[in-house]
């Protein structure tokens, strides 16, 4: 975290994936578990796909989006073929992805808190489109969020410098009011890049006062989900 800033920031941006949800990792293994994956065979092939791409960001190619989802898990399952695996047989990773995903509800919480303190509240998400119903089933935005800014939406994603002015545009602050919760470190060093302060999320608990220091507004911790 950058303390550049601490207490003067009003503007809060929280991913999605992994700060709102159980962390990747999980979700990965369980979605591999069911269906019969090797995760590393898994990796190798979506990294295969990207850097078809020249991008080593296994999910560039669908979520801003360069191709459908559909071809994307074509693209992997032909990877996957070729190194010996078995294809992976589904239209859409969507349904499988999140079934039975949980919403982090002790950061809910703690941003609603500071939503109503004043504070600005936005979603800043890489989504691929064909999953942007399902995140809407899990969580409504309308009671949580002043905004939600979506990487296929906008044709910008994290860690490009267009998405964090995208944001800070939406929120009407200056860049270092702005703050971004995100799992991944590259992304909280894109919007440090951009001017922002950022939050690196590996637990709730620090995450939260990292970012009651940030703001200045009192947050209570609560409990994990």
């Amino acid at each position: 975290m950058s303390g550049r800033n601490a207490g003067s920031v009003t503007a809060v941006w929280t991913d999605f994936g992994g700060v709102l949800t159980p962390p990747i990792a999980d979700t990965m293994r369980t979605f591999c578990s069911r269906h019969g994956l090797d995760p590393r065979a898994l990796g190798r092939a979506t990294l295969k796909v990207a850097g078809d791409f020249g991008t080593d960001d296994v999910m560039e190619p669908v979520d801003t989006p360069l191709m459908s989802e559909r071809e994307w898990i074509r693209r992997i399952s032909d990877a996957l073929v070729s190194e010996g695996h078995p294809p992976v047989e589904l239209e859409t990773i969507a349904d499988a992805w999140f079934d039975g995903r949980e919403v982090n509800t002790a950061w809910l919480r703690a941003l609603t808190a500071q939503r109503r303190t004043g504070v600005y509240v936005g979603m800043l998400s890489n989504m691929v489109p064909t999953w942007d119903d399902h995140w809407r089933r899990m969580l409504a935005p309308e009671p949580h969020f002043d905004a939600v800014v979506l990487s296929f939406e906008v044709g910008h994603r994290k860690p490009d410098p267009g998405m964090f002015r995208l944001a800070q545009e939406r929120a009407g602050v200056p860049a270092h009011e702005c703050v971004l919760v995100d799992d991944i470190e590259a992304n909280c060093a894109g919007a440090r890049d951009a001017g922002w302060n950022a939050v690196h999320f590996t637990s709730t608990a620090d995450a939260i006062e990292e970012l009651t220091a940030l703001t200045g507004r009192p947050t209570s911790i609560g409990s994990n989900p």
